[in-house]
């Protein structure tokens, strides 16, 4: 039985040319494109190592956040989901276009006390404004 790829959302250390980007990569990922979210997320800077943002879906005071989309086989999406750390988590990711893809978001307990690094609109922007 063959099964559609997945398309996944990734907000962080899983963008292109961040750390952790070869865990997509070396699964045989290809990028989709750029994209953004519609404005109903958060993003928080958890204290992991390697740093990575959290996304929250939130009912008010959302905003857009860029992301990046790519294309996984089912096989490799499934292997990939099964070697996600707490407090990550991959659920429904809505987008500025009214789309929902696959994307990555962080269980709620994770941002008690988090910096909420929103503003910047994305991990790129926040990583270029700390230096």
């Amino acid at each position: 039985m063959s099964y559609p790829d997945v398309v996944l959302a990734v907000a962080g250390a899983h963008l292109s040319g961040q750390p952790l980007n070869a865990q997509l990569t070396d699964r045989g990922a290809e990028l989709v494109g750029p994209a953004r979210t519609a404005a109903e997320y958060r993003l928080y800077l958890l204290p992991t190592t390697p740093p990575k943002p959290g996304v929250v879906r939130v009912p008010e005071d959302g905003a857009a956040l860029e992301l990046e989309l790519w294309r996984l086989s089912a096989a490799a999406f499934g292997d990939f989901v099964a070697a996600l750390p707490s407090p990550m988590a991959i659920g429904s990711v809505l987008l500025d276009d009214g789309s929902e893809v696959r994307g990555f978001l962080v269980e709620p307990f994770a941002v008690d006390g988090a910096e909420d690094i929103t503003r910047y609109g994305g991990w790129r922007a926040f990583r270029a404004a700390r230096g």
